[in-house]
């Protein structure tokens, strides 16, 4: 039986048009984009059309797009390049974000409080969704960044990023977001959302995994993070992947084309496995689900048991999925997004994330609702604490 793969969030298979537009860069088209012969012209050529293809997806300008690592990379240079500078002022810089932004935040945010910086970690409601009005509350003369994620890589939950711009750009203060689980999954314009820099990564939307953006406003003032060459006009400095940029750059274009389309299909999936697997499986519920959410996310609470032996059971019947992120696989701890939200850890530890993606077909819905149901009873079998609910 074919393997099902329902855990798109933690990475995404190259699509067979990206890896087509990425094979010349990694055989006959090897110029160093920064030579000036023909060999190196080339490769520049490609790197500027993918610069292109990125701007077009986010509705930014091409000299907007800084080509990275990956999105903990671009969260790295938005945060540190923001704050870093003004850390020997009075009063220390404010930084406000969320108690259940990605650990590439999360963990920028707190070395940057060893440093003397000040972070506020505002919470979240039970569906996910930060409070607009204490945003607006907490912002002090101090604060120098607001950094809100726009999807949620666990619960899919997607933040409204026009209002917080709004907030922002009224009180003079930078505005970043992580949006490595949205792009190329719903629409986003960063003049709309007033953004001033913009954190995403490749291999989410379909191309290889090492490469990603950093979308950076013109005028903004973002301090040199690594320090080189003059590559991509200082900012990010290093000789670029070409191969990798290429691939990101097919796999913007083929996103912000096929859009549509996948949303439909996507959204129409997710929700036939949501409401078939609740309606099949006793004592489960879907977690946001009256929030808006990225339309191939869900997560799903099955009492009783525990997460990690339920991906472990269901990747011995052949199907994948996750806990919640792929860089917290093994943490001891219930998940900071769920707990943040109000579960209590025992029904955090029992939930599973499941994401689909473009190529995720209607027989594999339907093998699901055979393999899930079966796994979770098992496991309350053998569970000592899983009580019915009558």
């Amino acid at each position: 039986m074919p393997r099902i793969y329902l855990d798109h969030n933690a990475t995404t298979p190259v699509d067979p048009a990206v890896l087509e537009t990425m094979l010349p860069y990694l055989s006959s088209d090897y110029g160093n984009a920064s030579s000036i012969h023909t060999f190196g012209q080339r490769a520049r050529a490609a790197v500027e059309t993918a610069r292109e293809q990125v701007a077009a997806l986010l509705h930014a300008r091409p000299q907007e797009i800084v080509f990275t690592s990956g999105g903990t990379e671009s969260d790295n240079h938005a945060i540190f390049g923001i704050v870093q500078s003004r850390l020997h002022t009075q009063p220390a810089p404010l930084i406000i974000t969320t108690a259940i932004e990605h650990e590439a935040v999360l963990n920028t945010c707190q070395a940057l409080e060893k440093h003397g910086a000040h972070v506020t970690y505002l919470p979240v409601s039970r569906e996910g969704l930060l409070d607009l009005d204490e945003l607006a509350q907490s912002i002090r003369p101090e604060t120098v960044l607001i950094t809100v994620m726009h999807a949620n890589n666990e619960l899919g939950t997607v933040q409204p990023l026009e209002q917080i711009g709004r907030i922002a750009a009224d009180r003079d203060v930078y505005f970043h977001t992580d949006a490595v689980q949205s792009v190329g999954k719903i629409p986003i314009d960063v003049q709309n959302c007033q953004l001033d820099l913009l954190s995403l990564s490749g291999h989410k939307i379909y191309a290889p995994k090492g490469v990603g953006a950093l979308y950076i406003k013109t005028g903004t003032r973002l301090q040199q993070f690594l320090y080189g060459g003059h590559h991509q006009r200082g900012f990010r400095p290093g000789t670029e992947n070409v191969a990798g940029i290429v691939g990101l750059g097919k796999a913007a274009e083929l996103a912000r084309l096929s859009l549509a389309e996948d949303v439909a299909h996507i959204s129409a999936s997710r929700d036939r496995l949501e409401q078939g697997l609740l309606s099949r499986i006793p004592d489960a519920h879907a977690n946001a689900v009256n929030a808006p959410r990225t339309p191939n996310t869900s997560n799903i609470t099955f009492s009783g048991i525990e997460g990690e032996a339920l991906v472990i059971a269901l990747d011995l019947k052949g199907l994948a999925c996750s806990t919640g992120a792929a860089c917290s696989s093994g943490a001891v701890e219930p998940s900071h997004v769920l707990t943040a939200m109000g579960l209590p850890a025992s029904e955090a530890r029992a939930t599973i994330r499941f994401s689909l993606g473009r190529h995720t077909t209607t027989s594999e819905i339907d093998a699901a609702f055979e393999i899930v149901p079966a796994a979770v009873a098992q496991l309350r079998q053998l569970s000592p604490t899983y009580k019915p609910v009558a």
